[in-house]
């Protein structure tokens, strides 16, 4: 009689599949990677094929192993989609993993948490910032927030809101008062978005010309670092009005003249479909919607 073949030997080889490494697979299933080859051995010997092709890092299917990844792959996701579920709804303190861009984090969110944590004391929250949006099929987070268009196809996802670009900065660059005309930002020094390109869609969209000085000063990653520069007297600054709300409530910088632009992409809040009613992902999309104003 064949002996039965091994869950846990199926399951990591599953892992190596999704992973494209040993190394990761181990990781991801807190083994050695001395383990997971063993147990792939293991299989390719009770199977009498070879089920990974192996270079110096990377791993890749062979023929067999990816007839037999394409046939098991799917089941083991719906015993982790199970499980996870059993885990989410136990009773007792909970940790939700959100994921999002780092000016959101920082400017947006952060501030507001403290209010969904007296709501539900009881869920504790993480923020993961990456410019990347992450993988919520396979990777640790609960949900994302992303600046975009909002096709994310095969997700459940709501519009928060679409920010608009304002000009700003410190109460010392601007201490006669607001300018006359959106040219004359181009007589102070200019800080930069990454791509170089705010100034020039703010200016054209408010009837002003750019020139060549409106694409150079230092340039930062994101709108909290630029938010930060502006305070400190560095320039003027083109920043998300979402993000200067809390610099402009408390005096930090100031709007350079009263004129916004409308910007094509939005904040969404990502979630996959089959974790939607999950009681911690629930309340903290129900909330983060309430604050945007949208629920």
């Amino acid at each position: 009689m064949t002996s039965p073949v091994s869950f846990s030997a199926l399951r990591t080889f599953v892992e190596v599949g999704r992973q494209g490494s040993i190394k990761r697979a181990a990781r991801e299933l807190n083994v050695t990677p001395g383990a997971v080859s063993q147990q792939v051995k293991a299989l390719e010997s009770r199977f009498g094929v070879q089920l990974l092709e192996r270079g110096n890092r990377e791993v890749r299917l062979s023929a067999p192993g990816l007839r037999l990844f394409g046939k098991i792959a799917t089941n083991f996701e719906q015993i982790d989609a199970a499980v996870q579920l059993l885990e989410d709804r136990r009773p007792g303190p909970q940790t939700l993993v959100v994921s999002t861009v780092p000016s959101f984090a920082a400017c947006w969110l952060t501030p507001r948490l403290g209010r969904f944590t007296v709501l539900h004391p009881q869920i504790e929250v993480e923020i993961e910032t990456s410019v990347q949006l992450a993988d919520l099929t396979n990777g640790p987070a609960d949900m994302a927030i992303r600046h975009g268009s909002g096709n994310y196809p095969g997700f459940d996802v709501v519009r928060l809101f679409a920010p608009r670009l304002v000009a700003v900065g410190s109460p010392s660059l601007l201490a006669d008062g607001p300018l006359s005309s959106p040219g004359d930002c181009l007589r102070y020094p200019l800080l930069q978005d990454r791509d170089r390109a705010d100034w020039t869609t703010w200016l054209e969209a408010n009837g002003a010309k750019p020139t060549r000085s409106a694409a150079k000063g230092p340039s930062y990653a994101d709108d909290a670092l630029l938010i930060q520069g502006a305070i400190a007297g560095q320039g003027l600054a083109i920043v998300r009005d979402v993000y200067a709300a809390r610099a402009l409530e408390a005096g930090s910088i100031v709007l350079a003249i009263d004129a916004s632009v409308s910007t094509p992409a939005g904040y969404f809040v990502i979630v996959r479909p089959d974790r939607i009613t999950i009681p911690k992902i629930a309340a903290f999309r129900q909330w983060i919607m309430h604050e945007a104003g949208v629920a």
